[in-house]
């Protein structure tokens, strides 16, 4: 049988950011507002990301997951454009979504992503909390949310208890049935910027040491990232990727997507991952591959 096919996109900031009202640039907002006009915009660009969606349409994946960051200020005219942007991607059942820290970047928006994009949030039983769990062909995707607004010049990411508690039952449930579960969260599970970090890494890192996953897909760094952490059964990588809109700008590579092709033989599940890349004339091309399970 053909290897099933997950591709893995993050962070397109969609652009352009619509004019905001001047009751919303208040507090963490304008801030970000000004970091925008100054600078996000010249790099987050509309034709890299629609060039990269192209791509990943003509390699017609099995799956399309996107981990967050689908807006930039979680403003209420962003939502409706970003809705429209993935129903363009692809059907609620071909692609799921998870948000980023920047869909929940103030306490009243925090509900719209949830609101917006119900249909590819929704768990196999159609319920839209948090971990969700959704079977494809061979693949679990386990849906967790690190969003929730922060301080201004704070970005980082939390899970809470609850969520962490009931990660641990599906696990306990899944470990039971014969499929390659993939973790799905917008933050990385390590990260080098205080600001940045999922503040409860170590109680996440903990739970999968003793239930283990497959592969961990995250974004929110905007850069190529492998690590490995501690699983039951060996390693597990978590692979993190660039912007989906970004041109090249300082130590960020330009946009890119993951492919991972996933199968099982007789020795046990097996991973291969393909990098595509976009140049700098739009072409978006193969610049790596590596088995990572």
């Amino acid at each position: 049988m053909a290897p099933f096919t997950l591709a893995h996109l993050s962070d397109p900031h969609l652009p352009p950011l619509p004019k905001p009202r001047l009751i919303e640039l208040a507090g963490k907002r304008a801030l970000g507002y000004v970091n925008w006009t100054r600078n996000r915009h010249n790099y987050h660009r509309r034709e890299v990301l629609d060039a990269l969606v192209a791509d990943i349409k003509a390699q017609a994946p099995d799956h399309i997951a996107v981990t967050g960051d689908l807006v930039n200020l979680a403003m209420e005219a962003e939502f409706a454009p970003a809705r429209a942007w993935l129903d363009g991607v692809g059907p609620p059942d071909r692609v799921t979504t998870i948000p980023g820290n920047h869909d929940a970047y103030v306490r009243a928006t925090r509900h719209r992503f949830g609101e917006t994009f119900a249909p590819y949030l929704a768990d196999d039983d159609g319920n839209t909390g948090f971990p969700g769990v959704r079977r494809r062909g061979p693949a679990a995707l386990i849906s967790l949310s690190s969003a929730v607004p922060t301080p201004p010049l704070m970005a980082t990411g939390t899970l809470g208890h609850d969520q962490l508690a009931a990660l641990e039952r599906v696990l306990d449930q899944l470990a039971a049935e014969d499929v390659f579960r993939v973790l799905l969260v917008h933050h990385p599970l390590k990260s080098s910027a205080w600001q940045k970090r999922l503040t409860d890494s170590a109680a996440l890192l903990a739970l999968l040491k003793r239930h283990g996953v497959e592969l961990i897909l995250h974004g929110h760094d905007h850069i190529h990232s492998t690590m490995r952490f501690a699983g039951r059964n060996g390693n597990i990588p978590a692979i993190g990727v660039p912007s989906a809109s970004a041109l090249a700008h300082g130590r960020h590579p330009a946009a890119a997507y993951n492919l991972f092709a996933i199968e099982k033989d007789n020795a046990g599940w097996h991973c291969e991952q393909i990098v595509r890349s976009i140049d700098h004339d739009l072409q978006v091309r193969e610049i790596k591959r590596v088995r990572v399970v």
